[in-house]
């Protein structure tokens, strides 16, 4: 069981990480010895968590593999970095939730080191006021998980909202219960020809790949199946308006369905985003000992502990991981009897050549298919459909140090530099109604500008987690949206324009809680164009394409090849690109590996 991490800032109980001795090897570049590139099964490009998750399974079973890793340091978006001196931020992903907890199990992720932290309470909206007087503020909106807490936070605002968000969350929760078994199932490929009924092998990878369908269909039954329909694939705003009246709700609720996505609370298929980030199950496997399904948590250390763990799974299994090393090309060959296409190893920057049977990229389809493959040697109809994933992205994350503690209005501290339970939440900023949030998405999707109210969702980990920060000090999360990744106003993302998109989004959180820019010490600001240099992400997305209905499941991220294969034998998808998508989950790279082993 993964130990809980509670009570009092850096207080923890559970067992402590036993010495590890490592099989594989960890080193800062390529440099063969006595071994020669034949001796690896696979080679895996980018150390993110998809591809530790995937090297420790294929090392598991048999395997000797490789990963080489770009940056300086594995966890490809989930790291953890000192941006400013003393003190560390989750530099990109900055919450955990659905990381399946059947790979915590599997890896044993808690010997290897890894603490949560529960966000509880989960949720604070502060509402704003032309005031700076705080006895004139209204309240703001906190929400967690004491049900008679947040029956009595909602009834400030309605009283029939109180009564009805037991019952969605109970909807919601069934309608991801059902679905659960989709996640870790390599979707079934509708344009293989070959007879199954001719192998057993083939008959079972079948109905290895329908089982999951009727059971998903078998737990949410008939008489859910027309609301679920309908999450999945309408507005959330429509949804949401069914449930509940008041715009306070619906709007901290909507960020669920718009956080991450080129999309309004009004688009059709953000019921979808939002179904996605409350189907976390991190207590299904007893990870925390208290506490429900679609909770998140805050990573003792930050998200680089979660792949640094990861990592340290990775090692002891045998792999071996190489960093500053970056692959330029994708070998590939071509059988003159056959026309088949086959993967022979890779290239890198500095002109080696590893020869290998496998390889598994980490990297989005995008900069897979186009980028890392030869031109000219994928299908046409194949490259037609990897160039039109959508990869667009409103995500600006900036890193912000603090020397205090924010003084919200709606919530004002009861101490100077004492944290609340808000603190612990993440707080919506610019949030009092769906229409507010269109807005800000209207700025961004239909004049191609940054909003002029930047929503902004902000996590404060180190309220709880004493390592990030120094004594008083404090680190904040700020992901903000809409920002276009190709401005149309003129601008750029230059350094001077990302440090005034900053300030802009300081003085949003300033008129909330007076002092808060006074409390700066130092930040990083990362629009799309900069998400994309440092992390790969194509575009600036933190899914490595939307998540929406036309790229899931057996379309992700085409319907050609579904199941991590591609046109070229031996080449595999195991990141975020491939079924079932984005976030820190790691199914992506279990179910790759599961393949290759399959073969």
């Amino acid at each position: 069981m993964l130990s809980f991490i509670g009570g009092a800032r850096g207080a923890y109980s559970g067992l402590k990480p036993r010495p590890i001795r490592f099989a594989g090897s960890i080193a800062n570049n390529y440099a063969p010895d006595s071994r020669t590139p034949q001796d690896y099964d696979a080679v895996i490009v980018g150390a993110g968590h998809n591809g530790l998750v995937a090297a420790s399974y294929l090392a598991r079973g048999g395997k000797k593999v490789l990963v080489l890793e770009r940056r300086h340091i594995v966890g490809g978006a989930a790291v953890t970095e000192e941006i400013v001196p003393g003190f560390k931020f989750s530099r990109a992903s900055y919450l955990l939730s659905l990381l399946r907890p059947h790979i915590i199990k599997d890896l044993d992720l808690e010997r290897h080191g890894l603490r949560l932290h529960r966000r509880d309470p989960s949720s604070f909206t502060p509402l704003w006021t032309a005031s700076t007087d705080k006895s004139s503020c209204p309240p703001g909106l906190l929400l967690g998980s004491d049900a008679e807490l947040n029956r009595q936070q909602i009834s400030q605002f309605s009283s029939s909202d109180a009564d009805a968000l037991t019952r969605y969350e109970e909807f919601v929760s069934c309608v991801a219960k059902s679905i659960d078994p989709l996640l870790d199932s390599v979707p079934l490929n509708l344009t293989d020809k070959r007879p199954w009924y001719r192998s057993l092998k083939a008959a079972r990878q079948r109905y290895d790949a329908v089982l999951p369908l009727l059971t998903a269909a078998r737990r949410l039954g008939m008489k859910n199946f027309p609301a679920a329909y309908e999450l999945m694939t309408a507005p959330a705003a429509k949804v949401l308006d069914k449930w509940f009246e008041g715009e306070e709700l619906k709007a901290a609720l909507a960020t669920d369905a718009i956080i991450g996505a080129m999309l309004s609370p009004y688009s059709p298929g953000s019921g979808y985003v939002l179904l996605h980030h409350v189907m976390g199950n991190l207590s299904g496997s007893d990870v925390f000992s208290q506490g429900g399904a679609g909770e998140w948590a805050y990573p003792h250390g930050g998200m680089g502990a979660v792949t640094q763990a990861m990592c340290a799974a990775a090692l002891e299994a045998g792999v071996d991981i190489c960093l500053n090393t970056t692959v330029k090309e994708i070998q590939v060959d071509r059988d003159d009897s056959s026309n088949a296409l086959h993967t022979r190893g890779v290239l890198l920057d500095d002109g080696q050549s590893l020869k290998c049977s496998c390889v598994l990229s980490n990297a989005t389809a995008h900069v897979t298919f186009n980028h890392l493959v030869p031109k000219g040697v994928l299908p046409e109809e194949y490259l037609a459909d990897i160039n039109g994933v959508d990869y667009s992205s409103p995500v600006t994350k900036i890193s912000v140090a603090l020397k205090g503690v924010p003084d919200f209005l709606s919530a004002p501290n009861t101490a100077p530099g004492v944290a609340g339970p808000h603190h612990r939440a993440t707080i919506h900023i610019n949030c009092q109604s769906m229409q507010q949030v269109h807005t800000a998405y209207s700025d961004c999707a239909l004049r191609g500008v940054p909003s002029e109210k930047p929503l902004v969702e902000m996590c404060m980990p180190s309220v709880l987690d004493d390592s990030l920060a120094p004594d008083g000090c404090h680190v904040a999360s700020l992901f903000t949206q809409y920002t276009p990744y190709n401005r149309r106003d003129g601008g750029d993302w230059s350094e001077a324009a990302r440090a005034e998109y900053a300030e802009k989004v300081f003085q949003c959180i300033e008129e909330y809680a007076p002092g808060f820019r006074s409390l700066v010490v130092g930040y990083e600001c990362l629009p799309p164009p900069e998400l994309e240099r440092i992390f790969g992400l194509t575009g600036g997305n933190i899914f490595h394409g939307a998540m929406s209905l036309d790229q899931l499941f057996w379309t992700r991220p085409s319907y050609r090849h579904p199941d991590y294969t591609s046109p070229i034998q031996g080449l595999y998808l195991c990141g975020s690109s491939a079924h079932p998508g984005g976030g820190v989950m790691g199914a992506p790279g279990c179910n790759a590996a599961s393949v290759v082993l399959s073969k």
